[in-house]
C-alpha cells in the first residue's frame, strides 16, 4: 500500500470556488483512463496473490516476493528514470507504458489454460508490468500539471485519489467473485482490457504538452539525479514527508502481504469475500477524497495533515483481533480507517509538491521521493512474508500494524508541526 508529487499560485483557500475542472475535457478522459486502470489493478492484486496460494499452493514467503517483485524496478531504476521522464514528453511513455502489462497480464490466464503456468512466470510479469509503472508513475505525476490549472490541483489530486479508492473497493471485490467464479487468472483478462481502455483515453486528449528541453541543453545523467536527490532530501518539508512516506510505505505493505494468507487460510474466508474484506479499507479513502479540502479549510494543509495520520493510524491495530465471528469487523474497521488517513496524506501530500517543486525539476524530485516510498515496497512485502512464515501469521499482524501505529510521529520531526499550512514555495532558491 501504500502508497504512493509547477508554477507557483496562491493558496487555494484565499481563491473563490473555480469551476475548471468541470469543463476541463482532457482532465476528464485522463481521470476516466485512471479510473478504469486503477480497477484492473485492484483485480490484478487479488488475483495474483490467490492464483499463487490457491492454484499454485505457493508458502507465505513466496507471496511476499510476488507482491514485491511489481516495486522492485523503483530501487533499480527509479532515480534515473526521473531524469529521463524529464527529458522526454510525459504522454507516449504513459501510452507504452499500458501497452505492455496488456500483453503481459493475457499470458497468465494463457499459460494458466494450457497448463504451463508457475510461480516464475507470476514473478517475471509481475517485474516487467513494474518497470512500465515506474515510468507510468513518474511521468502521470508531472504530466497532470500540464493539463491542470495550478489552482485547481489540489481538486484534481483529490478526485483522482477518490476515483482510486472506488476502484480499489469495485476492483478488489470483483477481482475476488471473479476469482470464485471463473478462477483467479480470468480477472487478469479483464485488467488487460483495463490497460487498452487508459491508453484509449489518453490518445483523446487535445492539449499541447510542453516541449521539454533538448538532450544537448541539459547536463550529463548522473548530475541531472543528483539535484532531483539534493531537491528533495535538503528541502525540510520534503525530507519529512518522504521519511513518513517511506515508513508507512514499508509497513503498509508487509501487512498487505500478509493479510490475504490470513484471511483465506487463518480465518477460512472464501475467495468471493476475500476480496471484498480487502477491499472494505477503500471505503476510508473514498471518505478520505471526499472530506480532504474541508479538512485544509479546517485545519490547514500542515496541521490537517498531522490531524489525519495521527488520528487514524492507531486503528490499524483492530486488524489482529479479527476472528471468524463477529469480531471480524474489527478488521474491517481498522482498514477502512486506515485507509481514510492514508488517502487523506496522499491527497496533501500529491498537490504540495506539485505546486511546490520548480516545474523543470518536478520529474526528478518526483522520482526521487518515489524511489524511497516505492523502493520500501518490495522490502515490505518480503518482510511481512518472511514474518508470516517465521511467526505466524496473526503475531506477524500485530508486530507490523503497532508500526503502522506510530509512523505519523515522523512528522513532528520537521518543521511542519510550527505552521497551519504548507508553504508553496521553497523558503531558499
Amino acid at each position: 500500500m501504500s502508497a504512493g508529487l509547477s508554477e507557483r499560485a496562491p493558496d487555494t483557500d484565499q481563491e473563490p470556488p473555480r469551476s475548471g475542472l468541470r469543463t476541463n475535457r482532457d482532465f476528464r478522459l485522463l481521470w476516466i483512463g485512471e479510473t478504469t486502470n486503477r480497477l484492473g489493478i485492484n483485480i490484478t492484486a487479488v488475483a495474483m496473490p490467490l492464483l499463487a496460494t490457491v492454484t499454485l499452493e505457493a508458502s507465505p514467503f513466496s507471496v511476499g516476493l510476488l507482491a514485491a517483485a511489481p516495486w522492485l524496478p523503483w530501487l533499480l531504476i527509479g532515480l534515473p528514470a526521473g531524469a529521463w521522464v524529464d527529458r522526454m514528453r510525459r504522454r507516449p511513455i504513459m501510452q507504452i507504458c499500458n501497452l505492455v502489462p496488456l500483453v503481459m497480464l493475457a499470458s497468465v490466464p494463457v499459460a494458466d489454460w494450457l497448463g504451463f503456468l508457475t510461480m516464475t512466470q507470476l514473478l517475471v510479469v509481475g517485474l516487467i508490468n513494474g518497470f512500465a509503472a515506474v515510468f507510468f508513475g513518474i511521468s502521470y505525476k508531472v504530466y497532470v500539471p500540464s493539463i491542470v490549472e495550478p489552482g485547481d490541483l489540489p481538486e484534481a489530486n483529490a478526485k483522482l485519489q477518490g476515483s482510486e479508492s472506488v476502484a480499489q473497493v469495485a476492483g478488489l471485490g470483483g477481482g475476488g467473485l471473479l476469482a470464485q467464479a471463473f478462477g483467479a487468472a480470468s480477472g487478469l483478462l479483464v485488467n488487460s482490457a483495463t490497460y487498452l481502455v487508459s491508453a484509449l483515453c489518453l490518445f483523446g486528449i487535445r492539449s499541447k504538452e510542453p516541449i521539454p528541453e533538448k538532450p544537448n541543453e541539459r547536463p550529463a545523467l548522473l548530475p541531472d539525479i543528483k539535484e532531483g536527490l539534493r531537491f528533495a532530501f535538503h528541502d525540510p518539508y520534503l525530507r519529512v514527508l518522504t521519511l513518513y512516506g517511506t515508513a508507512t510505505n514499508l509497513m503498509l505493505t508487509a501487512e498487505a502481504a500478509v493479510l490475504p494468507i490470513f484471511i483465506v487460510r487463518e480465518l477460512g474466508i472464501p475467495e468471493g469475500a476475500t476480496g471484498w474484506l480487502l477491499a472494505s479499507s477503500s471505503i476510508g479513502g473514498i471518505l478520505g477524497a471526499t472530506t480532504a479540502k474541508r479538512l485544509i479549510a479546517r485545519f490547514g494543509s500542515a496541521r490537517g495533515l498531522l490531524v489525519a495520520t495521527v488520528a487514524s493510524a492507531p486503528f490499524a491495530l483492530l486488524i489482529p483481533l479479527a476472528g471468524t465471528d463477529w469480531t471480524l469487523v474489527a478488521l474491517v474497521l481498522g482498514s477502512a480507517i486506515l485507509s481514510l488517513g492514508v488517502v487523506l496524506a496522499n491527497v496533501i501530500q500529491g498537490a504540495f509538491r506539485q505546486r511546490y517543486c520548480p516545474p523543470q525539476l518536478l520529474g526528478r524530485v518526483s522520482a526521487s521521493v518515489s524511489f524511497a516510498n516505492f523502493g520500501a515496497i518490495p522490502i515490505g512485502s518480503v518482510l511481512g512474508g518472511s514474518l508470516g512464515q517465521v511467526l505466524g501469521l496473526r503475531p506477524a499482524l500485530w508486530l507490523l500494524t503497532a508500526g503502522l501505529a506510530l509512523t505519523p510521529l515522523l512528522l513532528l520531526i520537521g518543521p511542519m508541526r510550527r505552521r497551519r499550512d504548507l508553504p508553496v514555495a521553497p523558503a531558499t532558491p
